[in-house]
Parts: C-alpha cells; structure tokens; sequence
C-alpha cells in the first residue's frame, strides 16, 4: 500500500481509502473524521500490530546486543531483569573478576586519585536504594518521518528497576574534588565492536551538579540481586531521568572533569539535538546541537495490549507508567478519539524521585468499530506530550509522541 496514495493534498485519509480500510478491518474507524492529518492507524502501519502474536522480546541488533519489549511486557511496576531493554554499545566482556573488580576516581579534578574494590564500596560507605527509570535516548526512533539512521526503537527501550548500590557524591567526597570540577565521564570494560582493544566504545557522562544529586547510584544490585552481566554486572553507574547512556556499565573508573567530558559519544552527534528546530530532513552543522540532559515527559499504555477486542458496553480497563525526566508527572489523560477529548487517569505519587509513576483509568467506547487509545502525561512545569510527533531531530531522539494502543468493540 503506497503511502502517498492513501492522502489527498491536504494529508486526510481519502473517503474511498477509509472504506477500503474499514473492509479489511471487518469494523468502521470509529471517529474517523477525527483522525489528525497525515495519520495513518495504527492497523496499517508496518508491522501490523492488530496481527502481531509475538509476546518475547524484539531484537533490533546482535552485534552489539539491542533488544526491546513491546510496550504490554513492561506492566511491571519494577521492571524485571528479563523485560528490560537491552541498549549495548559494544561487545559484552569476555570475563568479569568479582574478588578483583575495582573502582577508580581520577580526573583533573580531583584532589588525589583514588580506588576502590567491590568490598571497599560496601563497608566504607552508606548502601541506598532507589527505583529509577532508565531510558534510550533513541527510544521511539521509530516514530519519526522522515527515517533517521539508527536503530528503529518503538517504544520499549525503557525501564524502572530497583538499584541499589552507593551514592556517588558520598565517593567524590571521600576522594575531595576540586573547585574547578564541571563534568564526570565513565569509563567500562566493554569491548569494541571490532575487537580492538584499543578502540574505545562509549565514555559518556553528566554535569557536576547531576553527578552530586542523592538518586545518582554506583550500583551492585538490581531488583535485590546482583546486576545482570547484559546490564552491567559487577558495577554500574546509575543516572535516573537522563539518557540511559549517561549510566555506564562494566565500570571501572570515573574521571572528574574540568571540561565538559569529550570521551567517546560526547563529540560529534551522538546523544545531541539541534539547537533551534529544523525541517525534517535538515541536518545542521555540529555546532548547532547540544547535548540531551533531562527526558522528557512519556507514558505508556501497558494494557491491555494493543489488538485487544472488546464487547460493546463492556469496560476497558487500562493502566501504564508515566515519567518526565529530572521533573515529575503532574496529570495524565487518555483519548479514544485521535485527541479530541481526553478523559483524566488516576495517577499515583512515584516511589522516589526519579521512579515512574502507575496509572490506571476505565474507559467505556460508545459504538462498534475501530479505536485507538492514546495516552498523553503532563508534567509538573506543564509540558505536555505532542499527540503525534514532536519536532524532528537527525538523529531520531527523544520521540516522546503519545503512545497509542488499537482495539475492537464488537
């Protein structure tokens, strides 16, 4: 089916293009004459989710390893370790030595070096548990047109575990930094693609100020349990709100800065949106990006699933997370519509800061036939999502569109 054949010069679904939908669907598009411009459902869009029956994980890259959940396996309020995205740079190491592990503070802007073993962290300092959400940067890549290069994450490259390790500010403390101290860059044991050795993969990292706040973690554990070796076993650093790049795995040292840190995927484009907005299809010169910090406001509908059929009369019972990066969701509304009118959820209160927050809301759709049921968070400084696509970026970030689910009433 040809897009562009689907569309007056307007961008509204033809009439006889709507029928022609409505027969293979076996039911009208109910509010179809709502349907936002140049939108095509969600039933025709490739791949089809009304006939997909794939319930494991999605996986968009084995070399490295990049893995998604569709949305309706993330219904946990602590994401489990076997439905968590896998979002790996370079190869997973080949050996990990527990007993001889350790953690090294250097940098320009500290007042000595220091190291630390997996022993040492553990008695020396304060053990703190936090439940933080870690998302791709990439996550939603998908949704963009034009297609940006990149993986083609949908919208499960995302996760709230429960991390529990020490804060990062109490080591900084105990090493004693320097005044002229503004970034920190992690350093992990991943191994290039190529198997170069001397290849670095990904140093990424954050403002001072980020680094100091309490929920930054040097983490061991993972929902109770040592971390995973996919998700960073022995040690990770753990960054709530912010790009999941900025929390390194396999790590072994953190270098304070004096500058912004300049390791590998801090130069160039990656994790960077433009400046000022751009055409799609614009891509602007390096100098005109900056660096991706806090998330923006995002929810997910986590069932039911999407290709859920109902009888008429019968409620629908929804429920999903929402999260906004640094900030908190204040509101969070449902439509069945395409965004005419929203209905308010019942929003809980997250765990602690930096932790996504559970909603829950009934809707009973009116008449038989086609429906789609969007999902949009407000934060608490009054930003909401965009219904379908926010302002394009080359590089695909930070697609934080309504999430959407597609559903029968018969």
């Amino acid at each position: 089916m040809n897009r562009s054949s689907l569309f007056n010069r307007r961008g509204f679904l033809k009439k006889s293009t709507l029928a022609t939908m409505a027969g293979m669907l076996g039911t009208k598009i109910a509010f179809a004459d709502r349907l936002p411009t140049g939108y095509l459902p969600l039933a025709f869009q490739e791949p089809n989710p009304m006939l997909t029956k794939n319930k494991d994980l999605i996986v968009l890259n084995d070399k490295p390893w990049n893995v998604e959940p569709p949305a309706h396996l993330l219904d946990d309020a602590i994401t489990p370790a076997d439905k968590m995205f896998i979002r790996n740079n370079g190869l997973i190491p080949e050996s990990i030595d527990v007993a001889n592990w350790k953690l090294t503070i250097n940098g320009e802007s500290v007042k000595a070096a220091k190291t630390y073993s997996l022993s040492d962290l553990k008695k020396k300092f304060k053990t703190y548990t936090y439940q933080l959400v870690l998302e791709c940067a990439g996550n939603g890549r998908a949704g963009y047109a034009p297609q940006t290069a990149g993986n083609q994450w949908s919208d499960g490259a995302v996760s709230c575990a429960e991390w529990t390790g020490v804060r990062l500010k109490d080591i900084l403390a105990d090493v004693g930094l320097k005044e002229d101290a503004v970034y920190i860059g992690y350093y992990g044991k991943d191994l290039h693609i190529s198997q170069d050795p001397t290849k670095p993969v990904i140093s990424r990292g954050v403002p001072i100020k980020k680094a100091l706040e309490d929920e930054t973690l040097v983490a061991w554990a993972m929902n109770g349990k040592d971390i995973p070796l996919t998700h960073g076993h022995p040690l990770r650093l753990v960054i709530g709100g912010w790009p999941a790049s900025a929390s390194g795995k396999w790590l072994h040292t953190i270098a304070i800065r004096n500058k912004v840190h300049d390791g590998a995927k801090m130069t160039g484009k990656s994790y960077k949106v433009p400046i000022d907005p751009v055409q799609p299809g614009v891509d602007p010169p390096e100098n005109q990006f900056k660096i991706i910090e806090s998330m923006p406001v995002k929810s997910l509908i986590t069932f039911p699933k999407t290709g859920a059929t109902v009888d008429l009369g019968q409620s629908i019972s929804l429920r999903g997370h929402a999260w906004a990066g640094d900030r908190a969701v204040k509101t969070m509304q449902v439509s069945f519509d395409f965004g005419s009118t929203w209905q308010p959820c019942k929003l809980q209160n997250p765990k602690n800061r930096l932790a996504w927050q559970q909603w829950t809301a009934e809707l009973k759709l009116p008449q038989k036939g086609y429906y789609e049921i969007w999902a949009r968070a407000v934060d608490d400084a009054g930003v909401s999502q965009p219904m379908v696509m926010p302002q394009w970026n080359p590089e695909g970030y930070c697609n934080n569109a309504c999430h959407r689910i597609a559903v029968k009433v018969v």
